[in-house]
């Protein structure tokens, strides 16, 4: 990582304050999304880059990402199909998902494989059995796992509705229910860890929207209230400590509940990844969380910490996030050691020592699929009409 990915440029970002309003907010990041996934895509490879960043000589892609690509495919599998022709270089989706179950043998966790199978039910691929049964081969229940890639399990599984797997889909919603902390609202980092560490009392804001999302989907599939509600206080936890201009913050405790390190706030929670959750919820029968998905696009389009917008209309990107001022990550370190001491106690000062605002000058494949996955053309219109 070179200290150019951090560099502030005053000049480096240029934002078109019309395209940033309220009414013209999602058409451009879909655009944004569009533009960005073309140009991350590997064609030799049919998958698409790990990152683009800002080098000294330009902006430069690194990398390929099976992740990723399963991710980029959800977000596309809504697209119109000229689009997607042009974004895949004249490939199609069943094209991609072909290599990616080519690619399902080779991956050793149990999200890649539950991103796979996700991304061949939401393109319609057939021959999804390789890709479940490395699912299941992954997904051991005497294994501990995160939090993040259980949910996408269960995502995964329930888009798949095989009927044999009923009871797997069933065990694997309790195993994510029964993790959820009562008494903060908050869940785990990692499933079935027994892991007193300086850090095991830490979760971040993907432990609650995946979860939150999971749960709406095994709802649809089960009509179990239990787990409807669990995504509704979760969700309504994040939505009481959003913060002040509509940031979506990232370490929590989860004895308490509360924000332990505040800092980076990363743009793809506040365009994708919280609503895309939020939404999910209030389409189960959640409560309606418009203000709060609101107040995270609006800290995006203006984020004061910068005193501009991660959204660049001269790169066509929107830059990763905003952290602090800091030397590597001391901040999220020493707030984590202080707060396993007490639940209460926190390092005076860092905001005085480490302001935040430094520009992550990257952006992910990822971001961009879950982009369009939040905000497919028929919801971007009836959003359009509340604003």
């Amino acid at each position: 990582m070179t200290t150019n990915k951090y560099r502030v440029d005053a000049e480096a970002t240029e934002i078109n304050p019309d395209s940033l309003n309220r009414t013209g907010m999602i058409p451009r990041l879909r655009e944004l999304a569009i533009h960005g996934l073309e140009r991350m895509y590997l064609p030799e490879k049919k998958l698409f880059v790990f990152r683009t960043r800002r080098a000294m000589d330009g902006i430069i892609s690194e990398g390929f990402s099976r992740r990723y690509t399963a991710i980029a495919l959800i977000g596309l599998a809504g697209e119109e199909k000229k689009l997607l022709e042009s974004v895949l270089a004249g490939h199609n989706l069943q094209m991609v998902c072909e290599r990616l179950k080519e690619e399902a043998g080779h991956v050793d966790n149990p999200g890649d494989a539950a991103l796979i199978l996700w991304a061949a039910c939401a393109t319609g691929y057939p021959d999804r059995r390789e890709i479940r049964k490395r699912l299941l081969d992954l997904l051991s229940v005497d294994k501990a796992h995160p939090v993040v890639e259980v949910s996408w399990a269960l995502d995964a599984l329930c888009m798949n509705r095989e009927s044999r797997d009923s009871d797997l889909i069933r065990g694997l919603a309790q195993r994510l229910s029964s993790s959820f902390n009562e008494r903060s609202s908050v869940f785990p980092h990692v499933l079935g860890e027994n892991n007193n560490g300086p850090r095991s009392h830490v979760s971040c804001f993907a432990d609650m929207v995946y979860p939150i999302h999971a749960l709406a989907s095994y709802f649809k599939f089960s009509g179990d209230r239990i787990a409807l509600d669990i995504a509704t206080r979760c969700a309504e936890k994040i939505c009481e400590l959003q913060g002040p201009e509509g940031q979506w913050w990232w370490h929590y405790d989860l004895r308490t509940g509360n924000v332990i390190e505040p800092y980076p706030v990363y743009s793809v929670h506040q365009d994708a990844m919280a609503p895309m959750a939020l939404f999910a919820l209030h389409e189960a029968g959640g409560p309606d969380f418009y203000r709060e998905i609101q107040k995270g696009l609006d800290w995006l389009a203006y984020s004061p910490e910068i005193r501009t917008s991660l959204i660049d209309e001269k790169a066509d990107l929107i830059w990763r996030k905003v952290a602090r001022r800091e030397p590597g990550k001391l901040s999220r370190y020493t707030q984590a050691i202080a707060s396993r001491l007490h639940p209460s106690l926190r390092m005076p000062g860092m905001d005085i020592m480490f302001p935040p605002g430094l520009i992550d000058y990257e952006n992910r494949p990822y971001h961009l699929g879950w982009i369009l996955y939040a905000w497919p053309k028929e919801r971007f219109k009836t959003w359009n009409s509340l604003a």
